[in-house]
C-alpha cells in the first residue's frame, strides 16, 4: 500500500498514478521514496510488467516540487537542491529512462516544473487537450532540472527550448504536438482508452527488442555515427539472439500472429 501513488499490474501493463491530487500530485519526500520502490517493483523480472503507464489523479497530471515541503523556517539556512536533485529527482528520470519497457506518459493535466520533465522523460506522451507544460522554474530563480534542459532542446530546438525555459509561459497539448514536444494530443474524454489500447499494443509487442531499441535512442544524442552504428551492432546482435525475434521470424514464415513473450 502506497500513500502518495497508486500501482496496479494487470495482464503486462502497470499503471502507476501519482496521488495528491488536493496538491495538483506535487513532489514530496514521501513520494519520491514511494515512486522508488514502485518502479523497482516494476522492473522486478516476475513483476509480469511489460509496459508502464504514468499518469495523475484528479485533474493534474504533476505540478512539480511541492514547495510547502522545502520552505525554511526564519533563521534556518536554505535547503541545499543540488542534494535534492543528486538523491530524489536525478535518479527518478534514470529509473524512468533505464525501465527496460516501454514507458507511456498519459497527461491528464497540467505538468508544470518537474512534473513536465517527468512526462516527456517518458518514452511516448499522450495528453488531453485540456493539458499544458510549463517551464515553471524561472519564476521562482530556478534553472530547468529533471533532465529539462537536456530534453527540450532535443525536442523543439533550442529557440523554443531557451524560450520556454527563460519565460515560463504555457505550452497547450495541441501546441506540443504541433511542435513535436509530445507524440499526440487528444480529446480529453479520450485520453483513458487510447492510452489503455497504446498500453496494450505495446505489451503484445517484443518488449526486449522494444528495451533494446529505447537504449539506442538514448544514446544517440551523445554518439558520433560510427558510435552509433557500432551501438546498433551490438544491440542487434543481443536481439537476434532472442525468443522473440526466433518468434516473429517462425509467425511471418507461418503467417500467424505472433506471440511474443519479452524475452
Amino acid at each position: 500500500m502506497y500513500e502518495t501513488i497508486l500501482l496496479a499490474i494487470d495482464d503486462g501493463v502497470a499503471l502507476l498514478t501519482l496521488n495528491r491530487p488536493d496538491k495538483l500530485n506535487s513532489f514530496n519526500a514521501t513520494m519520491h521514496a514511494e515512486l522508488r520502490q514502485a518502479l523497482q517493483q516494476v522492473a522486478a523480472p516476475d513483476s509480469g510488467a511489460r509496459c508502464l503507464v504514468l499518469s495523475g489523479a484528479g485533474r493534474a497530471f504533476c505540478s512539480g516540487q511541492d514547495l510547502a515541503d522545502r520552505r525554511s523556517k526564519d533563521g534556518e539556512p536554505p535547503p541545499d537542491l543540488g542534494l535534492s536533485l543528486d538523491q530524489r529527482y536525478n535518479p527518478l528520470i534514470r529509473a524512468i529512462k533505464g525501465l527496460p519497457m516501454p514507458v507511456v506518459a498519459a497527461v491528464n493535466g497540467v505538468a508544470a516544473g518537474a512534473g513536465a520533465n517527468l512526462a516527456l522523460a517518458c518514452d511516448i506522451v499522450v495528453a488531453a487537450r485540456s493539458a499544458s507544460f510549463i517551464q515553471s522554474f524561472c519564476r521562482v530563480g530556478l534553472i530547468p532540472d529533471s533532465g529539462g534542459t537536456w530534453t527540450l532542446p532535443r525536442l523543439v530546438g533550442m529557440a523554443r527550448a531557451t524560450g520556454l525555459a527563460m519565460l515560463g509561459d504555457k505550452v497547450t497539448a495541441e501546441q506540443a504536438a504541433s511542435w513535436g514536444m509530445i507524440w499526440q494530443c487528444v480529446d480529453d474524454r479520450a485520453l483513458p482508452e487510447v492510452v489503455a489500447q497504446l498500453a496494450r499494443r505495446l505489451a503484445d509487442m517484443p518488449t526486449a527488442g522494444l528495451a533494446l531499441t529505447k537504449r539506442a535512442l538514448n544514446a544517440s544524442a551523445a554518439n558520433s555515427l560510427d558510435d552509433q552504428l557500432d551501438l546498433e551492432r551490438d544491440l542487434q546482435r543481443h536481439a537476434g539472439r532472442s525468443e522473440d525475434y526466433r518468434e516473429g521470424v517462425a509467425a511471418f514464415l507461418d503467417k500467424r500472429p505472433p506471440v511474443f513473450k519479452g524475452k
